[in-house]
């Protein structure tokens, strides 16, 4: 029987960013956009949604006189990642 996956995590673009997170202590709303290509406002979007999930945290501030968002992948989040990841090798079998 298939695992269910997460359909918060099935986004192309949430799983991009949980990826990116994984392997970096943070990372602020430039480096992200530039890591997954995408547009200022879908990020904006999809980063809202993983913080409700309690999947990252969201700090807003400065540095110097221009705003900076910085973003942090919680352990929930990390949990959340295996489970996915376990899932979809639930999908491909042996072959991982």
């Amino acid at each position: 029987m298939f695992k269910e996956l997460n359909p918060l995590l099935h986004s192309e673009l949430r799983l991009a960013i949980m990826s990116v997170l994984l392997s970096v202590e943070s990372a602020d709303f430039v480096f992200l956009r530039e890591q997954t290509g995408a547009t200022a406002g879908n990020l904006s979007v999809q980063l809202d949604k993983l913080q409700k999930a309690g999947y990252i945290t969201i700090e807003k501030g400065f540095k110097g006189k221009m705003p900076r968002t910085t973003c942090c992948i919680t352990d929930e989040g990390i949990a959340a990642f295996e489970e996915y990841v376990a899932a979809l090798r639930s999908y491909l079998g042996k072959r991982v």
